[in-house]
């Protein structure tokens, strides 16, 4: 078997969150005098649950459609109704003053604000245009022109550094990949291994044009925190896709990539005008690693062409082997 190692894509340092509304927004209907009809849907003993508190909760399911929202729209009216129950007995027994609660309540209110800060950050950035996206195109053949659909059998290895040459070496000299797997049980390598089938754009993208040239039987090694993977490509067929396709998949990575860049320049600068002081025993530690990684551009995941069925959302998360 032959082998060549690869690095494993790192994870994104700040991931941009989308709010995107799934559903209509509802819409009262009056008597025969056409007067307007309360915003109330419900009341909980002196409380009151409006119409506009449902439409805020349906507007975070995504994939709602338009003819579902009545029906879910009722739904969440009860789960609502049982949550002011429970709020007015927390507030009866005091919780909301105590101080986990209190944190707590402080920490998702900041978390909220920031993401706000995020959000109006990565509106300034410009769309790409026609050409940006085209060039996009042609640059990977193997995301698109030659895209493939890869029958993959995976092995996770736990290893330390000191190891990888050595189970490298093995897997090269392998003639099988049972004798390679029998090699990790006798050395009490641990180890799990899975079948998969992915897209082009399912793979990490540092490794695609890699494992893009494989033949069937040949395998490629990367290094994960925990140790190894090995990929062994057991076949693949041919499923391009064309440009008209993949346009709005394209559009959307490179604007989310754009706002992933531009938050992490903002913060850059945030902290560089900042004074930023560590105290006690947090002196020395990671903190100039963390500025530099703030700075550092984010690593670049494929987005996935629409014939495949993967959305923005899914690009937005980012996408590798699992």
């Amino acid at each position: 078997m032959t082998s060549t190692a690869l690095r494993a894509p790192g994870r994104s340092f700040f991931t941009l969150l989308t709010a995107v509304a799934a559903a209509a927004a509802l819409t009262a209907c009056g008597g025969d005098k056409g007067e307007k009809a309360s915003q109330t849907a419900a009341k909980v003993n002196k409380e009151e649950i409006t119409v506009h508190q449902i439409n805020f909760v349906l507007q975070r399911q995504p994939g709602l459609k338009p003819e579902q929202a009545e029906a879910a729209s009722k739904q969440v009216l009860e789960r609502l109704i049982d949550q002011e129950l429970a709020v007015q007995k927390a507030q009866e027994q005091k919780l909301d003053r105590d101080p986990r609660v209190v944190q707590q309540i402080e920490a998702a209110k900041r978390e909220i604000i920031a993401r706000a800060y995020v959000e109006r950050v990565g509106e300034s950035v410009a769309k790409p245009t026609n050409e940006e996206i085209a060039k996009y195109y042609a640059e990977k053949p193997a995301l698109f022109k030659e895209r493939r659909i890869y029958s993959l059998q995976e092995i996770q290895i736990e290893a330390k550094p000191e190891q990888f040459e050595t189970i490298t070496n093995k897997l090269k000299a392998a003639k099988s990949l049972s004798e390679f797997v029998e090699f990790l049980k006798a050395n009490d390598i641990r180890f799990a291994g899975n079948q998969a089938v992915r897209a082009a754009e399912q793979l990490p993208l540092n490794s695609l044009d890699a494992i893009a040239q494989l033949k069937d039987g040949e395998s490629r090694v990367m290094t994960t925190p925990a140790g190894l993977t090995v990929l062994v490509l057991n076949g693949s067929r041919s499923q391009p896709v064309d440009e008209a396709a993949a346009r709005p998949a394209i559009e959307a990575f490179l604007l989310n990539q754009r706002k992933a860049e531009a938050v992490q320049k903002d913060i850059k600068a945030l902290r560089d005008s900042s004074n930023i002081e560590y105290v006690g025993k947090f002196v020395g530690g990671p903190g100039a690693a963390a500025s530099a990684a703030a700075a550092a551009p984010a690593p670049v995941v494929a987005p996935a062409p629409a014939a495949s069925g993967l959305d923005a959302a899914t690009i937005s998360k980012g996408m590798g082997l699992k």
